[in-house]
């Protein structure tokens, strides 16, 4: 199996959990929080996608999905276009709401295919590029797609527990 066959494998079961824990909600269930400063499911998806969307992009060179497709107008957010989640405070992660799953699933979607047809275009030697020299050592293709897919199933996870709990209530 080629090292981007698992890449791919790996962001397919990051869309599997990611449909599991939103199909079938109510936009109250996406949009509760299971305290005052817990992330809610909708909070949770839509970062991790804009986490997924702004890493791939910038390591592809593609336009985010984001605003090449309008997704940014479709969900209206009170942040800027640019914000992809990281760092928010309890209020900043209040305001990202939504009216369906459906919206956040076709987000996702969208940006899952993005990064498969990219990771699925890409010979093993690509893997070495560098893509981040602010770190040390800098950061390769490679490490950079492994470091979404972590973060993404983390945060697939954290929305699938939360779900758990809201539909236990």
């Amino acid at each position: 199996m080629k090292a981007t066959q698992v890449l791919a494998d790996g962001y397919g079961r990051i869309r599997e959990v990611v449909h599991e824990a939103v199909e079938g909600l109510s936009a109250e269930e996406l949009n509760a929080r299971i305290d005052p400063h817990a992330n809610s499911i909708s909070w949770l998806v839509w970062h991790l996608t804009r986490v997924q969307d702004d890493h791939v992009a910038d390591a592809s060179g593609l336009e985010q999905v984001w605003t090449a497709q309008d997704w940014a107008a479709r969900f209206a957010l009170p942040l800027p276009a640019e914000d992809t989640g990281f760092g928010h405070s309890a209020k900043q992660v209040g305001t990202v709401r939504v009216d369906s799953g459906k919206l956040l699933l076709g987000y996702f979607d969208a940006v899952h295919e993005q990064s498969l047809g990219f990771i699925r275009s890409l010979a093993a030697a690509d893997l070495e590029r560098i893509v981040d020299e602010g770190w040390d050592p800098p950061v390769t293709l490679g490490v950079r797609l492994v470091s979404v897919l972590a973060d993404d199933l983390q945060h697939a996870g954290q929305a699938a527990y939360a779900r758990g709990v809201l539909r236990r209530r």
